[in-house]
């Protein structure tokens, strides 16, 4: 089984790959279409913003690629946001995949943005209702595909699923034990 990582202008490549090989799964960070057609599953890694996270997957030539795969693909925070139609970041079409529009988290008295540390994710789904970390200033609130939410000032789509894509607003790879279950649990879709 081969995951490609897919480079696309964010900052946590490295810590994804290794939440990967602590798991004994072989993983490769790309951004060549050529490569990534060979792997068996995708990631869209989640540090950066949704402008410049769109605008590498222009310049690779990937968004053909992301919007017609059938591999399981798992987004990652802006990873997860871009698979929606729009986002308030940066005035971003996105890929469309999913019905909706990414917003801005808005500071008042009880909440700070971004929204940074663990949080409850609360899911129907076996093995990966818990505590994630979290580190987001935008949000989605589409609950038609969300499979668990969390609160943060308001309900938020924690996960979200549609077809062979499924998103986390959360980080997985910095989620200790819990964070390497879900990845398990995505291989296992593979």
């Amino acid at each position: 089984m081969k995951i490609g990582i897919i480079d696309c202008g964010g900052a946590n490549l490295n810590s994804i790959y290794y939440s990967f090989k602590r798991i004994n799964i072989k993983s490769y960070i790309s951004n060549s279409l050529f490569e990534l057609e060979k792997m068996d599953a995708l990631i869209l890694p989640g540090v950066g913003t949704a402008g410049v996270v769109m605008n590498k997957l222009k310049e690779n030539d990937l968004i053909n690629l992301i919007q017609e795969t059938t591999k399981p693909t798992l987004g990652i925070c802006i990873g997860m946001q871009i698979l929606f139609d729009y986002s308030e970041e940066d005035d971003t079409n996105c890929l469309g995949i999913i019905e909706g529009v990414v917003k801005k988290l808005k500071p008042n008295k009880d909440i700070k943005v971004p929204q940074m540390g663990w949080n409850k994710v609360i899911t129907n789904v076996d093995n990966i209702g818990g505590y994630y970390y979290f580190a987001n200033s935008y949000y989605t609130d589409n609950d038609d595909y969300a499979v668990g939410h969390s609160y943060y000032g308001k309900k938020i789509n924690s996960i979200v699923k549609k077809d062979n894509f499924l998103g986390c607003q959360f980080h997985p790879e910095k989620s200790s034990d819990i964070g390497e279950k879900f990845i398990k649990n995505f291989i296992n879709l593979v």
